[in-house]
């Protein structure tokens, strides 16, 4: 916890590489001070087909998923921090779009399986 989620159009890649999106949303959740640096997960789905109101046009879209207890001012922030990274890397013609999602703390398990 938390999982950061990043779906987006495969034509993202033409402006800058997956690791570096990655990077800038794991800096904007270690900067956000609501979570230890080595929970911090991101992962990414491209998405070949999709279908945007402008032709051409790309998206990125980001799910926050993080452990319930943390207020509306937290989660706006959060969000705040992940849109404001997007928004530093220079993307054009790109829908953006973040949302926190609560996961139960009653029915979250983490485990590392070695």
């Amino acid at each position: 916890m938390p999982h950061f989620v990043i779906e987006y159009s495969r034509s993202i890649e033409e402006f800058t590489p997956p690791d570096r999106l990655m990077f800038a949303i794991f800096q904007s959740a270690v900067q956000s001070g609501l979570f230890n640096e080595t929970d911090i997960k991101v992962r990414m789905q491209p998405f070949d087909h999709y279908l945007l109101p402008v032709e051409g046009m790309g998206f990125i879209h980001v799910t926050a998923k993080i452990l319930s207890g943390r207020n509306e001012a937290q989660k706006q922030m959060l969000a705040e921090n992940v849109m404001n990274a997007l928004a530093g890397l220079g993307f054009n013609n790109t829908m953006v779009s973040v949302d926190v999602e609560d996961m139960s703390r009653a029915v979250y398990l983490k485990r590392i399986i070695r």
